[in-house]
């Protein structure tokens, strides 16, 4: 396949070199029409990792900073902007702007959390050194200026750093600036992960507080993250933040591809046939009540000759995931198994994501999820309480296929995918005692005392989670009528000449010998065959199925077949 006809921004995040370098460029300079029009006194956009945030701030930076102004202009010639007429482009190189990304300061304490702040603001400050000699700065501001500068200063004095320079700009220029924060709660995500999560959190109170609330030197501000973070108080005091999330119909095509522009970007490099392929891989998400495509996925996948691929999962940190992950009770195991077959799950919507609750709040947990990306809300509603809640479901492959290899590594481990592969090539292939040996070696290797409080739904949501992997050759249904009755666990192969699997779980507490387990096995069996489990096997064309009866308590397991039907 011939390669693109335009060359793809792969990390290219800086507006200036995007468009002087000639990369392929997504037109979203109608956002500064939208905020011209009308913005709030300070806006936080929030999506998930690699939808185009920092690209988004700095296309704003490049129009409106004063610096550089004349030059800047031509980056934005032919663009959206420019063809809204005249009276947009006047705010052209009108303010002072202020652009800080805070992605880097993410460190495993909180002394070196204020390291990297430290010379993350000095940075900040080096480009404005032309303040050291401005007239309007007095003495007590140049000794502050110079303390952030050389990453001498104290908390306190970092703390009003954003708004001290500010007001050194309002003072220089006599315009209020304009502040764009990009990844406002990366360090926030740091903290959390290693445990210094409340230092942090009032230190960013304080850093954003003075910056953001009647900060009288501020034009307005623009704040991109994954979540917005409120509960915590970070936001409690700010009464002018509007919060544009994944659910706001607000600016929800700005970030990510819509349908409309995935399909030009397609068909400007020749690849216009693509389009179904790409669908089915990176779009899926929905922001507000507009569609939308992974614009990194997108990218890499015309840069790679259109090959599909997880790039998504190649970037983004899975932290979350894992985390909520660690704390699966059977019920909810198989709550989030079933969501590998694009089945949905019901959320209470809690956009003040908080964050000490992911480890106990199931709702939290799966917002987090959603405001990460791995879920899509599909619908959203008020129960008669005026409670919001949402449906929740993996938006496509490409997350799929990161969800699967997360609950995957989380239940086996990387050294036990082997086991695992061996454990369903034995289910399927019928060998009753291959399958019995390597379960018992699950048990044994992955599984907690702790974890079989409550054995039937644990056991249930164990075995949906371990097959997984059964997903493409097979379609795994739980809990499903056939026949006379409603079988635990069955296999649909999707190519009917391969063999079908029924899974009949008993569970019992208190036995301590495999033997003992014998009769609740064969009973678990004999259901099969009483009830008809295969029915719905039989009716769908699936000529062999195996049958398994498999009783548990605690590590032990004892399963029985008799062969296929």
């Amino acid at each position: 396949m011939p390669r693109p006809k335009f060359t793809m921004p792969i990390g290219v995040d800086n507006f200036q070199a995007l468009r002087e370098k000639n990369y392929y460029f997504v037109d979203k300079t109608r956002f500064i029409k939208e905020l011209l029009d009308g913005h709030s006194a300070v806006t936080l956009l929030t999506r998930p990792r690699r939808f185009g945030k920092t690209l988004t701030l700095s296309m704003l930076r490049y129009f409106f900073t004063v610096e550089k102004a004349e030059g800047n202009r031509a980056l934005f010639a032919g663009l959206d902007i420019e063809k809204a007429g005249e009276e947009y482009m006047q705010a052209q190189g009108s303010r002072p702007v202020i652009f800080l990304t805070l992605k880097e300061v993410q460190q495993d304490s909180f002394d070196f959390e204020l390291q990297k702040m430290a010379f993350t603001l000095s940075r900040l400050y080096q480009e404005f050194l032309f303040l050291q000699d401005s007239p309007a700065m007095n003495k007590t501001n140049l000794a502050d200026f110079q303390q952030i500068l050389n990453h001498t200063a104290g908390q306190p004095l970092m703390e009003n750093a954003l708004a001290d320079l500010c007001r050194y700009l309002y003072l220089h220029y006599g315009k209020k600036p304009i502040l764009l924060l990009d990844e406002y709660d990366a360090p926030i995500i740091a903290s959390w992960e290693y445990d210094y999560y409340k230092d942090c959190i009032l230190f960013m109170k304080r850093f954003l507080g003075v910056a953001l609330k009647t900060n009288d030197y501020l034009d307005f501000a623009v704040l991109t993250g994954v979540s917005r973070v409120s509960k915590e108080s970070i936001f409690s005091d700010l009464n002018n933040l509007n919060v544009c999330s994944i659910l706001s119909y607000k600016y929800s095509d700005i970030l990510g591809f819509t349908d409309s522009e995935a399909e030009k970007l397609l068909s400007d490099n020749g690849v216009g046939n693509k389009m179904p392929e790409l669908k089915m891989w990176y779009d899926g998400y929905q922001f507000g009540n507009t569609e939308i495509y992974n614009p990194w996925s997108v990218i890499k996948y015309v840069d790679n000759n259109c090959t599909f691929a997880p790039y998504w999962l190649n970037t983004s940190g899975n932290v979350i995931l894992r985390e909520l992950l660690k704390r699966v009770d059977g019920q909810r195991r198989e709550e989030l198994t079933s969501l590998v077959s694009f089945k949905t799950v019901k959320a209470m919507i809690d956009e003040g994501v908080i964050y000490p609750e992911i480890k106990e709040n199931t709702n939290a947990l799966y917002m987090m999820l959603m405001t990460s990306g791995y879920l899509k809300a599909v619908k959203q509603y008020q129960d008669r309480n005026f409670i919001d809640w949402c449906l929740l479901k993996i938006p496509n492959r490409e997350v799929l296929s990161a969800y699967k290899r997360e609950i995957l590594t989380h239940l086996t481990g990387r050294a036990g995918e082997v086991l695992l592969y061996n454990m369903l090539d034995a289910m399927t292939e019928g060998r009753a005692a291959d399958f019995q040996k390597y379960l018992r070696r699950v048990l044994r290797d992955m599984v907690s005392y702790h974890d079989t409080g409550e054995p039937e739904i644990f056991y249930h949501g164990l075995m949906l989670g371990l097959t997984v992997l059964m997903e493409g050759a097979y379609r795994v249904k739980s809990n499903r009528e056939s026949g006379y009755g409603r079988f635990d666990i069955a296999f649909f192969p999707v190519n009917i000449a391969s063999p079908g699997v029924i899974l009949e779980l008993k569970a019992a507490k208190g036995i301590t010998a495999t033997g003992d387990l014998q009769p609740l096995a064969e009973e678990a069996l004999k259901q099969i065959r009483g009830k008809e489990y295969i029915a719905e096997l039989t009716e769908q064309g699936v000529k062999e199925i195996w049958r398994y009866g498999v009783a548990f308590s605690g590590k032990l397991v004892c399963l029985v077949s008799n062969g296929k039907e």
